[in-house]
């Protein structure tokens, strides 16, 4: 999927094609935080033996930067939850580039517009 924005010299988008943008990024954030989360559900699910809910929860935790709920004990989910950890923290960013993308775009195209182009 490729998002191509126009140049400072085109007018600004209409309402419309931005809100269908805006949805486009969004949903492509989503599916970023689900296939992040699906990763970190089945690597605590299989390396550390935690229910779905359980791996559910330090997955998500991890995610969202606060840290897990139940320390990993074998030394593959030890390694498993650092590299995840790092991971994650690159991946909220790289989300919010995604999703936030139209909208600073947006914001810095209309301060480029000439006034008669309005």
């Amino acid at each position: 999927m490729s998002v191509r924005f126009e140049s400072r010299h085109k007018p600004l988008l209409p309402l419309m094609s931005y809100m269908q943008r805006l949805a486009a990024s969004t949903a492509l954030g989503f599916a970023l935080v689900l296939i992040s989360l699906a990763v970190g559900m089945i690597g605590y699910h299989e390396l550390e033996s935690l229910s779905w809910l359980d791996a559910y929860t330090n997955a998500s935790m991890l995610l969202s930067g606060m840290g897990p709920l139940t320390p990993p004990v074998t030394v593959a989910g030890k390694l498993f939850a650092g590299v995840y950890a790092l991971y994650s923290g690159f991946a909220v960013l790289v989300i919010a580039g995604v999703v936030f993308a139209p909208v600073v775009h947006r914001a810095l195209h209309a301060f480029h517009i000439d006034e008669d182009e309005r």
